[in-house]
Parts: C-alpha cells; structure tokens; sequence
C-alpha cells in the first residue's frame, strides 16, 4: 500500500486541467485543512475530493477483495468514516464540501464545480455585464 498515490492521481490531474482551462485557480492538497482536500478554492471555501472507487467505497465499482475480507472491509470502512469526519470538521470551519468519484467525467466534474464556486461567490456569469456597463 506504500506504493498507492495518495495525491495527484490520473482522475484528479484530468479534472484539475478542465478547472485550469477553464480558467480557474485552485489549491492543491491544502495543508491547513482538514483532509487535505484534492482541490481548495479558499475565497469560495469550497473543498472538492476526487475519490477512488476502491478505498471509497464506490457503490457501482467497489469491490472487496476474496481474500483476507474483514481485514479489508475494516479497512475500507474506516476510510469512508474519515471521509464524514473530515467533511464535518471543514463544514465546522464553515467550508463547503464537494465529493466526486474518480469514474465521473472530468468535463462534466470541472462543469459542476465551476457552478458551484460561482454560485458561492456570487460572480455573474462570464460575458455578462452589469447594468450600465458600456
């Protein structure tokens, strides 16, 4: 399991390129909060997870192993109880939280997320002017 990466995996590199396409700036692994989200937009307080469908217990992929099975289903278990603590540690410190799992499309993911920082921040819609505005 050491050799499992715990940061920048191939589903949260995708979805970090669509979210810089799109033109937004992010946090990556925030050490000062709880979990170290995957991606922290920190105006917004928004915290997005890209989880894997093994060690989260994905309800359409995941899979526990035939062997050694009550080890891994304590294992597995107790990844999915970390992943409510945190979410309810970063809600305390008045965060919002966003989980996504690694089998979702990175388009559809950066689309989403996008919406909701927007949403958080109040911007208007890119290519809107204000009233007034010449």
């Amino acid at each position: 399991m050491k050799r499992m990466r715990r940061a920048s995996t191939k589903p949260e590199l995708l979805v970090r390129k669509q979210l810089h396409r799109r033109g937004l700036r992010f946090r990556v692994n925030h050490p000062g909060l709880p979990g170290r989200p995957d991606i922290a937009f920190t105006r917004a307080r928004l915290a997005v997870f890209v989880d894997g469908c093994f060690w989260h217990r994905c309800p359409e992929h995941g899979v526990i192993p035939k062997h050694n099975r009550e080890w891994w289903e304590a294992k597995l278990r107790r990844n999915v109880e970390r992943d409510r603590e945190k979410d309810t540690a970063l809600f305390a410190l008045g965060w919002h939280v966003r989980h996504f799992w690694e089998h979702e499309d990175p388009a559809r993911v950066a689309e989403e997320v996008t919406h909701l920082r927007r949403r958080l921040l109040d911007e208007p819609a890119p290519n809107t002017r204000s009233p007034g505005a010449l």
